[in-house]
């Protein structure tokens, strides 16, 4: 028996001997029954599903991911585990056929829509429109216009640019400060190639106007990410007491990008980590670059096909340090459905667990190791087809500036790594976690680049 029913018996014993009015005693009861069901409050009047009683505060924290592929494993739960959050009722999948199952069906073809994206026009954009036709013109035009293969190459020497300008800052950090935070330069590099591919125009992210952007979207992606209780509890929503409305409405005033501009950046930051702290696996790469490029040349798109390793690596840091572990945003259910043998209700929100899915020791072996050889001897899709490893996600609702990201974050990796030798500064880096919107390291990189030329 779960702790739980232990409490919710030792109660009955102790309300049976005490004298209290029947009417008291059937409001108690009801009361109890309502906050001690597994699953909790939300999930009080329909067929049980395992999960914690009472108000589940993972999602206000650091670690969601951790903290709920905790309590899956404790409630033997990983498969599908019920849980609420104020009035609000989940679901979370921490196994790859039951995700495949949720991600997959079109009773999931909406996304929750948070107050903050409400009111910053995000339901109005792709990733957050309501299924249907107005959501799929937006998945055509993107396709067409924004993320297909033609023009994905006709932006690489773009990108090769903007990674080329980043190898420069760093230069100049180095001889500056003796030391690099590598987390402004990717930022600003990312934010450049994206207002590039949007709008044709590029800034200088130190000064003036692009200052200014870096700023707005700093702040639009900290409201996104932020845990508002007002999404689940109406009282907190008529109050506004973390003031995420009153914030939002000031700043969707002003020009507004972001999705596309965190990702590619925090992906790269935890890749150099990764290299700082295993420089055998950061001299196999650098050596399979100078194999396949040499030392006349730069770095190009067209190199990255032969560049197998290189590749293992992106694909192992996605699969330790994924920066959406939750897959960034849940999914809601438009009707009734079932998943497994268990009912889910119109209005649940479902989430897939893919960092809890990435850590599976029954799944991966050593997971919590670092090795990129891993997919040099299995390759395996990370584009949305295999569910042990999809960290953009897949089905409808799967990111559809995946091959993008891709080609950025592999040529940008490939220019760094031919450019520098990267080292500890001081200190080696801490892979301390905080999840906001994306899976961020908590203590940004400092290191140092040694020149390879």
């Amino acid at each position: 028996m779960s702790t739980s029913g232990l409490d919710f018996s030792f109660f009955l014993l102790l309300l049976s001997k005490t004298p209290i009015s029947p009417l008291l005693a059937l409001l108690v009861v009801v009361l109890s029954f309502v906050f001690l069901s597994p699953g909790g409050l939300a999930w009080a009047f329909y067929r049980a599903i395992p999960g914690p009683p009472g108000f589940v505060r993972a999602l206000s924290g650091t670690a969601a991911h951790r903290a709920l592929a905790k309590l899956s494993r404790s409630f033997q739960a990983v498969d599908l585990m019920a849980f609420s959050v104020g009035f609000t009722r989940f679901i979370v999948a921490s196994q790859p056929d039951t995700a495949k199952e949720i991600l997959a069906s079109p009773a999931f073809a909406d996304r929750p829509i948070k107050e903050s994206a409400y009111e910053l026009l995000f339901h109005r954009a792709m990733g957050f429109a309501p299924f249907g036709e107005y959501w799929r013109n937006l998945r055509r035009i993107s396709a067409t216009h924004m993320f297909s293969p033609r023009r994905i190459s006709a932006s690489g020497e773009y990108r090769r640019l903007v990674g080329s300008n980043m190898v420069r800052e760093v230069q100049d950090l180095m001889g500056k400060d003796g030391e690099v935070e590598l987390k402004k330069v990717l930022h600003f590099g990312s934010l450049n190639n994206v207002m590039m591919s949007v709008f044709g125009k590029s800034f200088d992210f130190g000064k003036g106007e692009g200052l200014e952007l870096e700023e707005l979207v700093s702040e639009g992606y900290e409201l996104l990410g932020m845990f508002n209780w007002s999404d689940h509890l109406p009282l907190f929503g008529l109050l506004d007491l973390q003031g995420v409305r009153r914030r939002c409405k000031k700043l969707v005033a002003k020009e507004m990008i972001f999705r596309g501009t965190d990702t590619v950046a925090i992906l790269l930051e935890w890749i150099m980590a990764r290299m700082v702290l295993h420089p055998d696996i950061q001299s196999k790469a650098q050596a399979e670059i100078a194999a396949v490029v040499g030392s006349s040349r730069l770095v190009t798109d067209s190199d990255i096909a032969n560049l197998p390793y290189l590749q293992s690596i992106v694909k192992e840091t996605l699969r330790v340090h994924p920066p959406g572990p939750l897959l960034s945003w849940a999914r809601l259910a438009i009707h009734n459905v079932q998943v497994g043998d268990h009912f889910i209700p119109a209005g649940t929100t479902a989430m897939v667990n893919m960092w809890a899915i990435t850590h599976d020791e029954c799944i991966w072996s050593e997971p919590n190791e670092f090795k990129p050889e891993r997919f040099m001897l299995e390759d395996i899709s990370i584009l949305g087809s295999d569910l042990r490893l999809a960290p953009f996600g897949s089905g409808r609702r799967v990111c559809p500036g995946k091959a993008m990201a891709l080609a950025t974050v592999h040529l940008w990796l490939a220019q760094l790594l031919q450019s520098f030798k990267w080292v500890p500064s001081e200190k080696e880096p801490d892979l301390s976690e905080c999840l906001k919107m994306s899976l961020e390291m908590k203590n940004p990189l400092v290191c140092r680049a040694v020149p390879m030329y």
